[in-house]
């Protein structure tokens, strides 16, 4: 089933009432979008980010993104800064996938690693609590958040950490 048939067929469902979970054939659109997406892009006014994520997209098998050079400050005045980092950068890219990562919601929320499709709709995420609890370098966050949003879906490493 392709991608936006199989996100119809889910509002359909639910509209209708007879929606009752995920299945498996979701799921795997959602990983074939992943492994398939030409252009990933991180919203970043550094590297950092892009280097740990990369070594964890090589790691499962997916293609590697580039940094979208863009100041995400004001990101931190919204209820949701790492969704609007997201959201900034749908809005200055051509991407067919972002991931970006910030702060969760208020301060001291922790952090949320969000990856969005071309159309802004969330895939999958992983979040840490606020690093005074954690302790993590931020690439050790990084790391931790993006394994668990690509194992959130089913995917598994390839090669060793």
């Amino acid at each position: 089933m392709a991608f936006e048939k199989m996100i119809r067929n889910a509002f359909e469902e639910s509209r209708n009432n007879c929606r009752f979970g995920d299945t498996l054939e979701e799921i795997s659109e959602i990983q074939d979008y992943i492994r398939t997406s030409q252009k990933i892009c991180i919203p970043n006014k550094n590297g950092i980010k892009v280097e740990v994520l990369n070594q964890v997209l090589s790691e499962y098998g997916l293609p590697s993104a580039e940094i979208l050079h863009i100041n995400t400050n004001t990101a931190d005045t919204s209820r949701i800064p790492a969704l609007a980092k997201a959201y900034m950068a749908l809005d200055q890219s051509d991407a067919d996938l972002i991931i970006a990562r910030g702060r969760l919601g208020i301060p001291g929320s922790g952090s949320l690693l969000i990856f969005i499709d071309n159309k802004g709709r969330i895939l999958t995420c992983g979040t840490s609590p606020s690093h005074l609890i954690h302790q993590k370098s931020i690439e050790e966050a990084v790391y931790s958040e993006a394994c668990e949003a690509l194992e959130k879906i089913g995917f598994e490493r390839v090669v060793g950490p």
